[in-house]
């Protein structure tokens, strides 16, 4: 499905338009859904504890994980106790919910959840039915706020924050819904959530999200990494099984490696056959790819850990809201302040500091509905970036059940 949209779904062409009917009813179909939650006429669970929900309206990688590592590190850092929450996509557990830990199978219980357990250190728990995998973190007695990865669609579970990542690049492809395009709702869904995050690049009305990754981790050893820039001088295998492959080989390529592609479909379960070569060349790949490989991991494989990089003026706004919505439901953080820094880094991930030379940030309310590349700015290592502060939402009309 992901090979196919990434053929047809991002620009106009035969194969799309044939299908545009068809998106047309999934369309009515999916606002069909939506509305009968807002209106309460599909029953939907609230919960005692804010619910952050982080997700997008494409198929696809867009960064999600990341940016979701970055928003348990800020609200820990705000004396919140956050926990996560996860659909397991891939995960083939006999019995659910499943509390996951960085030791955990992928397999079970898919490989995001146990990237996010690695690197949050903080309870995680998947289900495909977020709303019993809440019920289960809450029941730890460990997190008194809940992210929910990916479950934007997810209506059955209310939620108080909605965050929608938007691949800055790509945008949202053709702006057809599924068939004929890569969306899981309408363009129009943006207008409706409470921050819209680019990543790489963004538009007025969207908040910048930059990833940077400077360093290699050895599969075999995690304490020993080397510069992302030693490998220059070789030809490099790399290797991505995500949403957009290109995305992380467009990385390797900016730090000027000379590459060997192998990409994979999105959460492809590798076996050891699949990192041999002819050619006896160092193996790069992402962090979530390690995760599946680390069982067998052959020598001389690395992975590139990235961190997310936010608009302080998205760190700072999204507190603001919180602190509002906690109150109402009872929870006080433990510090009165938290620590001020545009960039923090992951406890987890041994990454250098980044720098903001050249970073362009901005916010004004509302989501522009065009999608072509107007309205970009130059930012950070010369990609396209920008940022938001939208709308005010009432977080009441969030109902749902899981979309996919």
């Amino acid at each position: 499905m992901q090979n196919w949209l990434n053929r047809y779904g991002y620009s106009l062409n035969l194969i799309a338009v044939l299908l545009w009917p068809l998106s047309t009813l999934f369309c009515v179909a999916v606002q069909a859904r939506r509305w009968l939650y807002r209106h309460g006429l599909l029953s939907s669970t609230a919960l005692g504890v804010p619910v952050i929900v982080v997700g997008n309206i494409s198929v696809g990688g867009a960064g999600k994980t990341p940016l979701t590592v970055r928003l348990v590190e800020l609200l820990r850092e705000a004396g919140y106790q956050p926990g996560v929450v996860s659909r397991g996509y891939g995960g083939q557990a006999d019995e659910w919910p499943q509390r996951v830990t960085a030791a955990s199978n992928p397999r079970l219980v898919g490989d995001e959840p146990v990237l996010l357990a690695q690197r949050c250190r903080c309870p995680v728990v998947v289900d495909p039915d977020r709303v019993a995998a809440a019920q289960a973190l809450l029941a730890t007695g460990e997190c008194n706020i809940i992210l929910s990865d990916d479950g934007l669609q997810h209506y059955r579970l209310q939620r108080d924050l909605e965050i929608a990542v938007v691949d800055g690049i790509r945008r949202l492809g053709n702006g057809a819904c599924l068939p004929a395009g890569p969306l899981r709702e309408p363009p129009s869904r943006l207008r409706e959530v409470d921050f819209v995050v680019g990543n790489g690049a963004a538009r007025n009305g969207e908040y910048l999200m930059a990833l940077h990754g400077r360093i290699a981790i050895d599969l075999n050893d995690p304490q020993v990494s080397a510069a992302l820039a030693g490998f220059r001088y070789t030809t490099v295998h790399a290797v991505a099984g995500i949403g957009d492959p290109g995305r992380f080989f467009d990385h390797l390529r900016h730090t000027q490696l000379r590459l060997i592609e192998h990409p994979f479909p999105d959460h492809h379960l590798f076996r050891a056959e699949d990192l041999r070569f002819p050619q006896d060349w160092p193996v790069l790949m992402t962090e979530k790819d390690a995760i599946k490989c680390r069982r067998f991991a052959l020598e001389n494989c690395w992975y590139v850990p990235v961190t997310a990089q936010l608009d302080p003026g998205f760190e700072e706004n999204l507190l603001k809201r919180l602190a509002v919505i906690a109150l109402a439901k009872g929870i006080q953080p433990k510090t009165a302040a938290r620590r001020r820094s545009p960039l923090s880094k992951s406890t987890t991930e041994p990454l250098p500091e980044v720098n903001h030379d050249g970073q362009e940030t901005a916010g004004n309310s509302g989501v522009p509905g065009q999608q072509g590349p107007t309205g970009l700015r130059p930012g950070a290592a010369g990609a396209d970036l920008q940022g938001k502060p939208a709308g005010l939402s009432d977080p009441r009309r969030h109902s749902g059940d899981a979309g996919g």
